[in-house]
């Protein structure tokens, strides 16, 4: 191994660019758009929360169809969408996959945050850590789910941990791909000197990769890491 997570990071930045995430849905053309347009209002930082439950197990493409159904159905905002009735919720989100799961998911954080007033601003005083082990208590809500909530929506600075990371670093040597979650996160917390942009950079980065070229049928002959990858010579 001859580079670092932050050289790792480097080498990605440079072939894809700058990612902008987390994409937030434009309503009248149905496609998410990427900018990092932060700081973000409550209604962007709860479409992100939202986002975050739906897109477990599942393509983005398939949440901004259930994104959008909840918008023209005037479901986008907590209290209406607390209000609503599970089938309704469930209709609006069928293309985002065990949506009957998922409707509980949602009601359950609902009612968490309703303990907030719907306000993420009575979060802004509470240390991260301990808004994740709150958010970790609400079930269907799991380490990744929150973190990505914690980084992209309320910006704070938490690495986000998913299966391409596994896939793609456990590829470079960097670790097990059966490491548990927390493991995982904390070696890229302690490794990688990067700040919340870049933590939120790398993690697009990392996900761009692994559904374009670390696939699990790689496609090494055209990856930016192969040079440095010691599964390319296997």
């Amino acid at each position: 191994m001859t580079e670092n997570l932050n050289g790792i990071y480097r080498i990605l930045r440079k072939t894809y660019g700058k990612q902008g995430w987390w994409p937030i849905l434009n309503a009248d053309t149905g496609l998410s758009e990427y900018g990092g347009n932060a700081p973000l209002n409550e209604a962007e930082i709860f479409e992100i929360a939202i986002g975050a439950i739906l897109t477990q197990n599942v393509a983005w493409k398939n949440v901004e169809k259930a994104l959008l159904a909840l918008k023209k159905n005037g479901l986008m905002e907590p209290v209406a969408l607390f209000q609503a009735r599970d089938d309704r919720i469930a209709k609006c989100i069928i293309s985002s996959g065990y949506y009957n799961q998922k409707t509980k998911k949602i009601k359950n954080f609902l009612t968490w945050f309703r303990e907030f007033e719907y306000s993420f601003e009575k979060l802004i005083n509470l240390k991260t850590e301990k808004i994740r082990e709150e958010m970790l208590g609400i079930k269907g809500i799991g380490p990744e789910t929150a973190d990505s909530i914690l980084l992209y929506g309320l910006g704070r600075k938490i690495f986000v941990i998913d299966a391409y990371t596994k896939r793609i670093f456990s590829r470079l040597g960097f670790l097990d791909i059966k490491d548990d979650y927390e493991k995982i996160r904390k070696l890229f917390e302690k490794e990688f000197k990067g700040d919340t942009e870049k933590y939120n950079e790398y993690h697009a980065l990392i996900v761009l990769h692994g559904k374009d070229c670390c696939k699990n049928n790689p496609l090494c002959s055209n990856c930016c890491l192969n040079l440095i990858c010691p599964s390319f010579a296997v």
